[in-house]
């Protein structure tokens, strides 16, 4: 049987674990979207931002497979894992949530899974604007 300060310290704990995973859901649910800012060259680096634009040029990494995707406005480093499930061309807009880091000089943005990746095709943006 345990005593009386052995129950009370167990109610707390069940209580902590039950308000940490009620709150990782309430986030999860959320998203990234209210905690992002849009991106700026005065970005900080590891600054969760968002940005977007249409994609210039695509250069796959000579180590790593990892995926440079530039636009006109920032450069978007996509890794390898992440890569696997996208599909990209040079034409599609696309839209991101990542951090910011600086890569030799460089701001640019890191994306970590493709959730954070959002990519209307240039194909269906020309369908689009003949049917409207």
């Amino acid at each position: 049987m345990l005593e009386r300060q052995e129950r009370t310290a167990m109610v707390l704990l069940l209580g902590i674990v039950i308000l940490v995973i009620a709150a990782h859901l309430t986030l999860g649910l959320i998203g990234k979207q209210p905690f992002a800012r849009s991106f700026t060259n005065n970005s900080m680096d590891g600054e969760l931002v968002t940005a977007g634009g249409t994609i210039d040029r695509l250069v796959i990494t000579q180590t790593g497979g990892h995926l440079n995707v530039y636009t006109d406005s920032v450069t978007i480093f996509i890794p390898a894992q992440v890569v696997q499930e996208l599909t990209l061309k040079k034409g599609d807009v696309i839209s991101v949530y990542g951090i910011v880091q600086t890569y030799r000089g460089k701001k640019e943005i890191m994306v970590s899974s493709a959730q954070d990746i959002s990519v209307v095709p240039a194909n269906s943006m020309s369908n689009f604007s003949a049917t409207t």
